[in-house]
């Protein structure tokens, strides 16, 4: 069984690694907000850890986790599929929703600027988005981890 702990290893440091990516974004925005000249750079750091970290992180959690689901339990487990239910709404939400958010806000915010009512808006949908999707994500690691 060193191949499955090895496996479960691997998706808990990818849960962990995609999870706690995310859960800083707000701790970052808010410490741009008050130091408003380097909101750029924090909004692209952003973008660039969810993208090159958080996000391939996700995708190794799908795969480790699938692979788990079909060679040691059961795809048709109920906290698997409470589990891949979230997993889904989190990818849609961070992809159709979160993702093209934040782009916008960076070119709002470089065209623009931090007091337009554009940019302003756009930042309250990504803060709204981001909450909900952080929530989700709490859900999804307690769900794991209860197995309920």
């Amino acid at each position: 069984m060193w191949w499955f702990l090895l496996l479960k290893t691997v998706h808990i440091l990818a849960a962990v690694t995609a999870v706690g990516s995310n859960l800083t974004y707000g701790a970052w925005g808010a410490r741009a907000k008050r130091d408003t000249e380097h909101l750029g750079f924090v909004l692209r750091g952003i973008k660039f850890i969810d993208d090159r970290i958080a996000n391939p992180a996700y995708g190794l959690l799908l795969l480790t986790g699938l692979l788990m689901a079909f060679l040691v339990y059961s795809i048709g487990t109920s906290w698997i599929l409470i589990g891949l239910g979230i997993y889904i709404v989190l990818a849609v939400g961070g992809g159709a929703g979160y993702g093209p958010t934040l782009k916008k806000q960076i070119e709002v915010l470089d065209r623009d600027g931090a007091s337009s009512a554009e940019y302003k808006a756009l930042d309250s949908r990504a803060t709204g988005i981001g909450m909900f999707l952080g929530v989700l994500a709490i859900a999804a690691v307690f769900v794991m981890v209860f197995k309920p």
